[in-house]
């Protein structure tokens, strides 16, 4: 969404089905994203809740990502791909997002668990943030932080599912009620969405906004620091 004063926010139904149309998906194909990040995975996931988020269930990630794919020795090409356009119908799911205005309201009332992805040092506000600047380190009240980084194996592939279920057990986050993931600008909550979608557990909502949105919206004591 190029007018909001927020990096990465979701675009409109119609804008993503457009530009996905454009690419030659439509709602009977089956996706895999991935991404070329040297961590294996990064950005991947965001586009695989955003196609979730629009009503698009054949949606995967490529596990390992494009790193692994080429230190596998699969197949690549340099050619562009001419896709035929098709129709894409967009339909937003709400249960998969959460606006600024529910995270105010669940941390009164509790209603949800958050799990925040940002690395240690910025959930707990020891670490500057210095790709944003006038962004301090920080996070909303009751978040848990288990970093991105927990779900990647060395070699970037997805950890096992029981492995996966042993870290979200030792933060006491419980799969079976109802879970938010934030992150920075809501790029890695996704990994936290699809950590717990290989546990079963398919409606993990994203915070869009996140911490850039909060830190800019939210009242002074809705503001976590250990700094201060």
């Amino acid at each position: 969404d190029r007018s909001s004063p927020y990096d990465f926010m979701l675009p409109s139904p119609s804008q993503f089905a457009e530009y996905v149309g454009r690419l030659g998906v439509s709602n009977d194909t089956h996706v895999v994203v991935y991404d070329g990040d040297e961590l294996g995975t990064f950005y991947a996931p965001r586009a695989w809740w955003m196609f979730r988020v629009f009503g698009h269930k054949e949606v995967s990630v490529l596990n390992g990502g494009f790193k692994n794919w080429v230190k596998e020795g699969h197949p690549v090409t340099a050619e562009v791909s001419q896709p035929t356009p098709a129709a894409f119908k967009a339909r937003l799911n709400t249960i998969l997002l959460k606006t600024f205005e529910e995270m105010i309201q669940n941390v009164g009332t509790l209603q949800f668990q958050v799990v925040d992805s940002r690395p240690a040092g910025r959930f707990q506000g020891t670490e500057l943030d210095q790709g944003n600047r006038g962004l301090e380190s920080g996070h909303i009240p009751g978040a848990v932080n288990i970093p991105f980084q927990s779900f990647l194996t060395e070699t970037g592939h997805e950890k096992s599912i029981e492995e996966i279920q042993q870290i979200f057990r030792e933060k006491q986050v419980d799969l079976s009620k109802p879970l938010a993931a934030t992150c920075r600008k809501g790029v890695t909550a996704c990994h936290i969405a699809l950590a717990a979608y290989l546990c079963g557990k398919r409606d993990v909502a994203v915070y869009d906004g996140s911490w850039s949105e909060w830190f800019h919206r939210a009242p002074p004591r809705y503001k976590v620091s250990e700094v201060k």
